[in-house]
C-alpha cells in the first residue's frame, strides 16, 4: 500500500480534499485486504497513521466520513470497528434529495417509486417462476387479512404492507433485497411524515391489490402476478401524486 503524505501538491483546499479521499479509500481497502468482518476491530489511529503516512487529523476525518457511510463504527473509548455497510446512508441521501424539491413537486418522489416498481416487477417475476409453497402463501394471506381488519378499523397498516413484500421475496434467499426495499420504504415513510400526508384514503383498494397478488401466485399465473404488482404500483404512484398536489 502506497504511503500518503499530507504534503501532496496543489493548494491547501485541493490537498485537503485529495488526502481525505485517499485516506478513506485506503482504510476501505485495508478492511478488504485484511479480511476484517463486520464488528471486528480496526487498527488503532496510531497504526493507521504509521501505515498510511498521514496525520492524526487526516485519519480521524476519514474515519468519521466512513462512519457516516456505515463502513466503520467508532466506539469512543473502545476503538473503531468494521461497520455493517447498511443502506441507511442511501435512504438518507434519497430522502434529502426528495425533500430538497418543492413540496408540490410530484416528480421527485415519482422517480423513486419508478425505480422500486421496476425492481419489484422483476422480483415478482422470479417469485412466480418458482411459486412459494403453501406455507408462505398462507402467511401472506394472514398478512392481507390483518391489513383488511386494520383498514376496517380505520388504522394504518404500513408495517403490515412492508411485511407482505418482505415475506413475498424471502424465498429468493437474497439478503440484499429486504435491505434495498427497506431503504425505499424508509424514504417514502419519511417523506410522507414530513409532508404530513394522510393515511391511505382507500385501504380496501390497497388490500384487494395485495390479495390479487397472492391469488395469482396460488393459481400459478406468473403473468397475472406481474400485472397485479404493476396495478398495485400504479395505485401507489397515483396516491403519491394526489398527496403531493394536494388533491383528494
Amino acid at each position: 500500500m502506497r504511503r500518503m503524505s499530507d504534503d501532496e501538491p496543489g493548494g491547501p483546499a485541493v490537498r485537503h480534499r485529495r488526502v481525505s479521499h485517499q485516506v478513506r479509500r485506503a482504510v476501505t481497502q485495508l478492511i478488504l485486504d485484511t479480511g476484517l468482518r463486520p464488528g471486528e476491530l480496526l487498527p488503532t489511529e496510531a497504526e493507521l497513521m504509521d501505515t498510511l503516512g498521514v496525520s492524526r487529523n487526516s485519519v480521524r476525518e476519514a474515519l468519521k466520513a466512513l462512519q457516516a457511510l456505515d463502513i466503520v463504527e467508532i466506539r469512543h473509548g473502545y476503538g473503531t470497528y468494521v461497520g455493517q455497510a447498511s443502506l441507511t446512508p442511501l435512504a438518507d441521501g434519497l430522502t434529502f434529495r426528495t425533500l430538497l424539491r418543492p413540496a408540490d413537486d410530484a416528480h421527485a418522489l415519482a422517480e423513486i417509486l419508478q425505480v422500486r416498481e421496476v425492481l419489484e416487477e422483476g422480483l415478482i417475476r422470479r417469485v412466480a417462476a418458482a411459486p412459494p409453497d403453501d406455507a408462505v402463501l398462507d402467511r401472506l394471506d394472514v398478512i392481507v387479512r390483518k391489513m383488511s381488519e386494520a383498514g376496517q378499523a380505520g388504522e394504518p397498516f404500513a408495517d403490515l404492507d412492508r411485511a407482505f413484500h418482505e415475506t413475498l421475496y424471502r424465498s429468493l434467499g437474497n439478503e440484499l433485497i429486504p435491505q434495498l426495499l427497506g431503504a425505499f420504504w424508509n424514504v417514502f415513510d419519511r417523506v410522507a411524515g414530513v409532508r404530513r400526508w394522510a393515511h391511505d384514503p382507500a385501504p380496501e383498494v390497497t388490500v384487494e391489490r395485495h390479495r390479487a397478488i397472492v391469488a395469482a401466485l396460488r393459481a400459478g399465473n406468473a403473468a397475472g402476478a406481474q400485472e397485479a404488482m404493476a396495478h398495485h404500483f400504479r395505485g401507489i404512484e397515483a396516491r403519491a401524486e394526489q398527496e403531493t398536489r394536494g388533491v383528494g
